[in-house]
């Protein structure tokens, strides 16, 4: 049983490159294999395009380039999970997505001063978990608001 002093907080692991990222399981609607992704002229360089799930024209964006990682060719285990951000719908292009499990609220930490300089402005904390570090994504910063109204323009 758990009371709201040790709320814990439900996130999809996923994985970039070598280092594993979370996102709240509230904001994930699904996680899709990569399809056929139609390119959208005069985006930015990190919204690789749209896809057509289930009706819904989704823009998709590769996280790696939206962090300035080295973007790497498609493998079987890329992923793209599609994130809801007040109504719009956005797929993120990951290498894997990894797991689903709790954070335990006193597990988060302010993101370390030592992360990238560029991926730290997307970051809203880590968390270790056993053995493992995990960065927390902020969604609202990752899609933020003059990107937001591009990519809402292609989803409307």
């Amino acid at each position: 049983m758990s009371d709201n002093l040790t709320a814990e907080m439900k996130v999809i692991i996923f994985q970039l490159k070598e280092k594993e990222y979370a996102i709240p399981v509230s904001q994930v609607r699904s996680i899709e294999k990569v399809q056929h992704i139609t390119r959208v002229p005069r985006t930015y360089p990190f919204v690789k395009g749209v896809i057509n799930l289930r009706g819904v024209v989704t823009p998709i964006i590769d996280l790696r380039s939206r962090f300035e990682i080295e973007v790497t060719d498609h493998s079987d285990s890329t992923r793209v999970i599609i994130v809801a951000l007040e109504d719009m719908e956005v797929g993120l292009i990951v290498d894997a997505a990894n797991d689903v499990i709790d954070i335990p609220a006193g597990a988060i930490e302010p993101p370390p001063e030592v992360i990238g300089v560029l991926e730290a402005q997307y970051i809203s904390g880590v968390a270790k978990i056993d053995k493992r570090l995990l960065i927390l994504i902020d969604l609202e910063k990752v899609l933020s608001t003059e990107e937001t109204h591009v990519l809402a323009g292609i989803q409307g």
